[in-house]
């Protein structure tokens, strides 16, 4: 059994206000050649196919275009679940009808989830939900957290499982101790969000969604696909890829990640002004940071020149910090002393002794007016 596992395509994501759409058609139309390429026995896809539960009609029109393609003219078995950006109503509809071609798209949680068996692999479908309504629909009031919703649905499927057959779990969740990212939604505070990975000891693979690095976890048997693109500069590092798995009659897994490479990448800059100028253009979309101290007049439309695409610019030096002196500590300082402090806090740069040296003949002519006048 063979199968490609993906997840996160985020389908509608704007990032810094630009629309991802067509960056995310092109690697579609790469994953299709992959499946052209590999012919695997299914497509597995781990959630949040959308940005939002109400996603705009570009997004709608190319998960239809890229399902069609796959499931239909390609002939290619599909299973899908709603992740946390996902509406899960929204995507359960037709979901029933949509299994006479072997679509099995998982919107919504359900007492009895259907399973359905691909070339004798059985596949168990989680899709995201709260607690709560994972709660409510099995009247468990111990169910107060993702760990104790995913314990509950996982144990109920290993009750009734085939010990002889080849069971795959698709889900979304954050499983403890992986490796988060800017563009990932939080699912609660305070830890209550997280699943254990000892929950999916009863499968042979599991397939999951939400964390958008591919090496988000190391695990032999739990793992994520990671996101279609990079969605946040937090991700520059990250290698996206999918993951291509196969079992054998013996339950062996073997994993191969298959890198599909954007047709922009996404990458953070840093530098002083005048050497970046300098730089090789580039299409690709740039954070840049700063280093110069001093003001610039518009370096953003300066160097969208050469860089058409760059979607934020900031200063490299550090945030600025609160002052926790008190009121009696700054009665004990004098001017110059109180400047540097404004000035490192505000900057986050050091008060150099050329600084030092130009701000106290500064006071001093200001003094000597004051004296004058």
């Amino acid at each position: 059994m063979k199968f490609i596992h993906t997840a996160d395509w985020h389908l509608g994501k704007m990032v810094h206000g630009i629309s991802m759409i067509e960056d995310q058609r092109f690697m579609l139309q790469k994953l299709i050649r992959l499946i052209e390429q590999e012919q695997p026995d299914a497509l597995v896809i781990a959630g949040d196919l959308y940005d939002r539960s109400v996603p705009p009609a570009s997004a709608v029109n190319l998960l239809n275009e890229t399902l069609f393609t796959v499931n239909v003219e390609m002939n290619i078995p599909i299973v899908a679940i709603s992740g946390n950006h996902d509406s899960a109503d929204r995507l359960a509809f037709g979901s029933t009808w949509f299994r006479q071609n072997r679509f099995y798209l998982a919107g919504k949680i359900e007492k009895e989830m259907f399973c359905p068996v691909i070339e004798g692999v059985h596949f168990h479908c989680l899709p995201y939900a709260e607690p709560g309504v994972i709660r409510h629909l099995f009247g468990d009031d111990s169910v107060h957290t993702h760990h104790d919703a995913m314990n509950v649905l996982t144990g109920r499927l290993s009750e009734k499982m085939d010990s002889d057959g080849i069971h795959i779990a698709v889900g979304h969740a954050f499983v403890t101790g992986g490796e988060t990212s800017d563009s990932e939604r939080i699912l609660s505070v305070g830890g209550t969000g997280n699943v254990g990975a000892e929950l999916f000891a009863p499968f042979q693979y599991t397939a999951l969604g939400h964390l958008h690095n591919p090496q988000a976890i190391q695990h032999p048997s739990v793992q994520y696909a990671g996101s279609l693109l990079k969605y946040s500069f937090s991700e520059a590092a990250h290698t996206k890829s999918v993951s291509i798995v196969e079992i054998d009659a013996q339950k062996h897994v073997s994993i191969k990640k298959e890198t599909l490479k954007p047709v922009r990448e996404m990458k953070v800059m840093t530098g002083f002004f005048d050497e970046l100028m300098e730089v090789e253009p580039s299409d690709d979309y740039i954070k840049i940071m700063l280093k110069d101290e001093g003001a610039l007049i518009d370096p953003m439309a300066k160097l969208k020149h050469r860089f058409p695409n760059i979607l934020h610019l900031e200063k490299a030096s550090a945030a600025p910090t609160a002052f926790e002196t008190t009121a009696s500590g700054r009665k004990r300082q004098n001017e110059l002393e109180l400047f540097q402090e404004f000035y490192t806090g505000m900057t986050g740069l050091p008060f150099s002794i050329e600084k030092k040296a130009y701000m106290t003949s500064v006071m001093e002519e200001a003094k000597k007016e004051d004296n004058r006048s």
